[in-house]
């Protein structure tokens, strides 16, 4: 059961993370006419800095579910 929420969790933060990417790259988009999609309150570069901090948590996930994987295939 943890495993799969474990899973599910990494997933959903891998997402997240591409989207607040995304959504950085769209903000600077619309910096270069003029616009903006935040209306100021987030910076690209916070916006980079939280899809780093997602994914970060994402590989610590992944590396975990790897370490837990290990001892069961040496049995």
């Amino acid at each position: 059961m943890i495993k799969q929420l474990t899973s599910l969790i990494s997933r959903i933060l891998f997402i997240i993370s591409f989207a607040i990417a995304g959504i950085a790259l769209w903000e600077k988009l619309a910096n270069l006419f003029g616009l903006t999609l935040t209306r100021g309150y987030y910076s690209i570069w916070q916006l980079l800095e939280y899809a780093a901090i997602a994914l970060l948590f994402v590989i610590a996930l992944q590396l975990r579910e790897i370490k837990l994987s290990l001892p069961a295939k040496n049995m």
